[in-house]
């Protein structure tokens, strides 16, 4: 709880009141919705990961320099925080995907522990719901987090992110993919076209070899780590 109130702290120093009243508000209105259908507990520590999620973001952002957004929520989207300037190289936009996932799979970790102290499925089963929107958003496509981080190695890796979101409609036909999809598009389009010699992408992707070597082993680590907690969650609720 002292966590999340230096958070919180840390939000709202930051942010403006009609900000806070954006972030507010949407919470309150995705808490209705899930509640409406998972129950008021499970939405409330749902929307909490996500929130947490979000925060690893804005903090992040705030780090480098980067004025944040308030964070939005979308009930049965998630939630999302708006960068308002552009980051000014490809690391920089790795360091601030990769805190999302990052903070989001400490908190969920935090979550998993507590269920099986209290040996509570409910709890059980909202750390399943932290592992999978983690590693799903790991997928290396842009515009999520694992496309953003990733790219820091080459855009080029986002064309290996296609397949894994074939897979995923493949296995659960959702039209959130398909929306994510669309968003992708543009951004494959530019993978596909990426010249590595040009100067505006030497200046934005010319990082260094041990800071992509960094990144990767980051990217993963995190994955395989939340891969296999998502399977094993999942085994555990009974399959």
């Amino acid at each position: 709880m002292k966590s999340l109130g230096l958070l919180l702290l840390k939000l709202a120093s930051g942010l403006k009141l009609g900000n806070l009243l954006t972030t507010g508000g949407t919470m309150l209105l995705s808490l209705i919705v899930y509640a409406g259908i998972f129950g008021w507990r499970y939405a409330a520590g749902f929307i909490a990961l996500l929130f947490l999620h979000e925060m690893g973001h804005f903090i992040a952002m705030r780090q480098r320099g980067l004025n944040a957004g308030a964070p939005v929520f979308i009930p049965f989207l998630g939630a999302y925080i708006e960068m308002k300037d552009q980051p000014y190289d490809a690391e920089t936009e790795a360091y601030v995907a990769m805190a999302g996932p990052l903070v989001g799979t400490v908190a969920t970790f935090a979550v998993y522990f507590y269920a099986l102290e209290t040996e509570s499925r409910l709890w059980l089963a909202v750390s399943y719901a932290g592992f999978f929107l983690n590693f799903f958003n790991l997928i290396p496509v842009s515009p999520l987090d694992g496309g953003r981080m990733t790219a820091v190695l080459s855009p080029r890796v986002w064309l290996a992110g296609v397949p894994l979101l074939v897979a995923a409609f493949a296995y659960s036909p959702s039209p959130i993919l398909i929306l994510i999809a669309v968003l992708a598009l543009p951004q494959l389009m530019k993978a596909w076209t990426y010249d590595a010699s040009a100067p505006e992408n030497q200046r934005y992707y010319g990082v260094s070899a041990s800071t992509k070597i960094e990144y990767a082993a980051i990217y993963l680590l995190l994955a395989a780590a939340l891969g296999i907690m998502t399977y094993s969650v999942h085994q555990q609720l009974g399959g």
